[in-house]
């Protein structure tokens, strides 16, 4: 076998995988590598060797490296260089090509040159590597580029983590056979959702067409539409809140010189009266005896290293920072050699990692030096990790390499020190905390009061990974049975709270716990719909857009499986099935055809009522009985009131009985009341405006 590659003869046919671990120096003649990014290209060629040349072809540069009886050179894809396009109008259409995305996209021109220079390349070489990163999509950038330009019989892959000259030389050395399982997967996830998104949106867009004559753009997809129908349906029920009156007691007790806060243990209360018999009883009483004096001691491991999502959603936490935003200051970290490959699910360390090295070199970047001393003192140096549950198949989780920053923008250094400092954490010691509790009683045993206090007895991690550091709170010791005076007694009225307001990573936190997308993916596919303006990004946080409203109404309706989870997890499994290899990309693409065509049967029934209906929502046609609340392009429902709006009235209508419960308000200001708080559901108000006005 090695012979006959030594002398550039391959001993298999074409569909013959190629045996795995050939060393690229054991290669003859000339090599094409073929990385993902320009920046990549040049970390290779830096990487294999001193002596590279820089060439150019029409401002573009590749690089070559001779040796005795071979040239290697390494150019560069940038990103997608082919994308899915058919010439066929209308839907259902299934006949597809990949074809050069300059041919696709008029703002992607510059893809021609890169793609002459690499249609240049692949006619004079003899062997082709994949070098780019090692994902679904790397997988299918190298694939299509080699199938159309080169020869997939003739190719290998490079599989490395980091683009550190360590692991890029050993991953040459490692050469692999392509990794056809993973090639079918990722041609079948973009198929996939070609084929869903294309029809779908035609569908969408003709329905609007044959009612208003007016070509609008719309879109749905495989992932996009679920996300939007979670989004929407979680914003509906956050604006049909509405607060309630709930009261708290709390009482000042001095202890010596000291003053303790401690609260009612059955706060909140629902009723005003009670508080204030609460209130008079303890400003008789004067003192509080202390029931209960407890301490607990709890150990709590360090955080594992960032995948991710841990890393966006601590990016979000932190700095405020959207997951799109921390995706792509991570990749260009990566793309500097700074740290490892970020698309990944993993939680674990590679135990081949020389983890001492690298801490060593991070001691050598300012501000991590005394940091590393002091881990290296606590563990006397026996690094081992805390790692989690998840694994990634392809890569480890995110770890620093060691090679030292050169001007970093601020949001990148602080990306940066997120992911040295929780690397470095994960070999520390368990941090202890002790919790204290105590329970104060009045004279009688009636009520109840509790105050907790904090002590950080050892921060362990918490010292390199200080971002999850809790305040102390300190508490005096106290004896059972001991009297404290009551200084002063405290009465507060709030309201219950709405769910909070939806942030990207809240999506993003969504879209993986319910299993659609991929890393890769989700934070991508959540910026797609602000694109597409089904939703707004407001300072406060996501607001929904009628249109955005509108399409889930008419995909709800018409095509009830588009917006079902469950069938996008089915075939985010299917395709999991093409990567163990017991399924094949026909057999899926077939199932999903299948039930397009079948969708798109039932939808052709009814039309024009989608057109119609979307034609509302576009503010298209103001030929149809309206909600009567200004500004909603809703139908009529009951009470003039459209569907949404109705349930608001229904919300304050039965709310009320609360509040007169609580409060003891007339109607009128109870209404009052809640168009003053902010908190109130932006429905409701719209509802109770429209009651105030018409009386």
């Amino acid at each position: 076998m090695v012979l006959s590659i030594l002398s550039g003869k391959l001993p298999f046919s074409k569909n013959t995988p190629i045996t795995r671990n050939i060393s690229i120096w054991n290669l003859r003649g000339q090599i094409l590598v073929i990385a993902e990014k320009p920046k990549a290209a040049r970390k290779i060629a830096q990487a294999l060797s001193n002596n590279y040349i820089v060439k150019k072809y029409h401002g573009i540069s590749y690089y070559e490296i001779n040796s005795n009886d071979s040239t290697i050179i390494i150019a560069s894809a940038v990103g997608h260089l082919y994308e899915l396009h058919t010439e066929i109008q209308g839907y259902p259409v299934f006949d597809y090509e990949w074809i050069p995305a300059y041919m696709v996209d008029d703002r992607r021109k510059y893809v021609k040159s890169y793609l002459d220079l690499l249609d240049m390349l692949f006619k004079k070489c003899s062997y082709y590597v994949n070098a780019c990163d090692y994902d679904i999509e790397g997988s299918v950038i190298g694939y299509l580029l080699i199938k159309f330009h080169g020869d997939p019989a003739r190719a290998f892959r490079a599989k490395f983590s980091s683009l550190t000259v360590p692991e890029i030389r050993e991953s040459f050395n490692k050469l692999t056979s392509l990794d056809h399982n993973m090639i079918e997967a990722g041609l079948c996830r973009h198929e996939l959702d070609w084929i869903w998104g294309i029809n779908i949106s035609r569908a969408l867009m003709q329905a609007v067409y044959t009612s208003t004559k007016k070509k609008i753009v719309l879109s749905a997809g495989r992932v996009q539409t679920p996300t939007l129908k979670y989004i929407v349906d979680y914003e509906i029920q956050r604006n049909l809140f509405i607060p309630v009156p709930q009261f708290s007691v709390s009482v000042v007790l001095k202890k010596d010189s000291t003053l303790i806060t401690a609260d009612y243990v059955n706060n909140p209360l629902r009723k005003a009266e009670e508080v204030k018999y609460i209130k008079n009883y303890l400003e008789k009483s004067k003192y509080l005896v202390v029931k209960s004096y407890v301490t607990n001691k709890q150990k709590y491991s360090p955080p594992p290293p960032f995948n991710l999502s841990d890393l966006q959603e601590e990016a979000a936490k932190i700095y405020g920072f959207s997951p799109m935003k921390t995706q792509e200051i991570a990749e260009q970290l990566y793309l500097d050699a700074l740290i490892s490959y970020p698309r990944t699910n993993s939680q674990k360390l590679p135990p081949t990692l020389n983890y001492k090295e690298i801490i060593y070199k991070i001691a050598e970047i300012p501000g991590y030096r005394g940091l590393v001393s002091k881990l290296l003192s606590e563990t006397k140096g026996l690094l081992k990790p805390v790692e989690g549950e998840k694994e990634d198949p392809a890569h480890p989780a995110i770890y620093p390499t060691g090679v030292k920053p050169q001007k970093l923008t601020r949001e990148q250094l602080a990306i940066y020190d997120l992911i040295v400092r929780r690397f470095l954490a994960a070999f520390a010691p368990h941090a202890t905390l002790v919790f204290i509790k105590a329970e104060f009683t009045s004279l009688d045993h009636e009520y109840i009061f509790e105050t907790t206090g904090l002590n950080i007895e050892n921060p362990g991690w918490m010292t390199y990974y200080h971002f999850h550091t809790p305040s102390s709170k300190l508490l005096p010791p106290m004896r059972t049975g001991e009297k404290l005076e009551i200084a002063k007694v405290r009465v507060k009225e709030s309201y219950t709270k709405p769910p909070p307001r939806l942030r990207k990573i809240d999506v993003l936190r969504w879209m993986e716990k319910v299993g659609i997308g991929t890393e890769s993916t989700r934070a991508i596919i959540i910026e797609k719909l602000f694109d597409r303006g089904y939703l707004k990004n407001t300072r406060a946080g996501i607001e929904l857009s009628d249109l955005g409203i509108g399409v889930i109404e008419v995909v709800e309706t018409f095509f009830p499986d588009i917006v079902s989870v469950d069938l996008t997890r089915k075939f985010e499994l299917l395709m999991e099935d093409i990567m163990k290899n017991s399924r094949s990309r026909d057999q899926v693409l077939n199932e999903a055809k299948k039930l397009i065509n079948e969708l798109l049967l039932r939808f052709n029934e009814r039309i024009s009522d989608v057109g119609f209906h979307l034609a509302k929502k576009l503010s298209l046609t103001n030929e149809y009985d309206k909600c009567i609340i200004p500004g909603c392009r809703g139908d009529s429902f009951k009470e003039g009131l459209c569907r949404i709006h109705y349930s608001a009235y229904e919300n304050v209508l039965k709310t009320y009985e609360e509040w007169k419960t609580r409060k003891n308000l007339s109607f009128n200001d109870y209404l009052v009341k809640i168009a003053k708080l902010k908190s109130t559901g932006s429905l409701v108000k719209d509802v109770v405006k429209h009651f105030l006005t018409s009386r």
